[in-house]
């Protein structure tokens, strides 16, 4: 039997979330870094995931304890993925080296295929099936790494993290975006600030312009408005293949608002 199948035969004999690693303070190593995951329950075939990254100062563990969200994803048949960022200089959590012009100690894109990779090797999932979604910091190393390797994930869903200054002047090809933000934001303001000098936040409609470019999406203006729960929602479908694009409004302000987990469901089981 291959190693997937031997990976997928425990679960199926363990039933949930039962692992060598992942649950707790016990993190999974992965070439350069660690991640936690939970499983969902009665796998009966290779199931999808959701990697979700935190935000400034947090930390994979933080992920996998918000115990309501998660239990809606593994609720929902997708284990949930919770990589750690690079430990901040103070010591106090953890971030992620998002920035294309900022040096990082790590190359940022790379681990997190690593524990895409690694985590569907271990744990029997689908590779093929893998949302890469991500709060604040988290939402803009999303973005980047949507611009930069579309084809790394197969969806992408950022919420209320966005490109920075200078904005990237094109991205390599079109993907599959889901974008949500709270218009009362103040810690990411939708329009952007200037957090130190030099150093500034990107204005989100703008990086909707790129994502409508980078898509070859027909019109700037979106094929159809709808509202679902607090969110008002823009669709742009008539992009290049495999190029779709969905923003999201709220009128909250810097958080995963209620409701997000299912409509990023929702949108992500509409293309598979």
């Amino acid at each position: 039997m291959k190693a997937g199948g031997s990976a997928l035969a425990l679960l199926l004999m363990t039933g949930t979330a039962q692992a060598d690693c992942g649950q707790d303070t016990d993190a999974c190593k992965a070439p350069g870094g660690t991640y936690h995951i939970v499983l969902p329950e009665d796998v009966k075939k290779p199931p999808p995931a959701i990697l979700l990254l935190h935000g400034y100062g947090g930390e994979g563990l933080g992920i996998i304890r918000n115990a309501p969200m998660v239990g809606q994803m593994t609720g929902r048949g997708f284990a949930v993925i919770a990589p750690d960022g690079q430990p901040r200089e103070n010591g106090k959590g953890r971030t992620w080296g998002f920035h294309p012009d900022r040096p990082s100690a790590r190359d940022e894109i790379a681990f997190l295929m690593a524990v895409a990779d690694d985590a569907a090797s271990r744990f029997g999932l689908d590779r093929g099936q893998m949302l890469l979604a991500g709060f604040s910091i988290g939402g803009s190393m999303t973005s980047y790494v949507a611009c930069a390797r579309p084809q790394a994930f197969a969806a992408y869903a950022p919420v209320a993290g966005s490109f920075w200054r200078p904005h990237p002047e094109a991205c390599a090809g079109p993907v599959q975006l889901l974008y949500s933000h709270g218009k009362a934001d103040r810690t990411v303001p939708i329009e952007g600030r200037e957090v130190m000098p030099g150093f500034v936040q990107g204005n989100v409609f703008e990086a909707m312009d790129i994502w409508r470019a980078t898509n070859v999406c027909q019109s700037d203006k979106p094929d159809a408005s709808r509202t679902l729960g607090i969110y008002t929602i823009e669709d742009w479908t008539r992009c290049a293949p495999g190029g779709s694009l969905s923003f999201a409004l709220h009128g909250g302000g810097h958080s995963i608002p209620k409701g997000w987990a299912q409509m990023a469901m929702d949108w992500f089981d509409a293309l598979r």
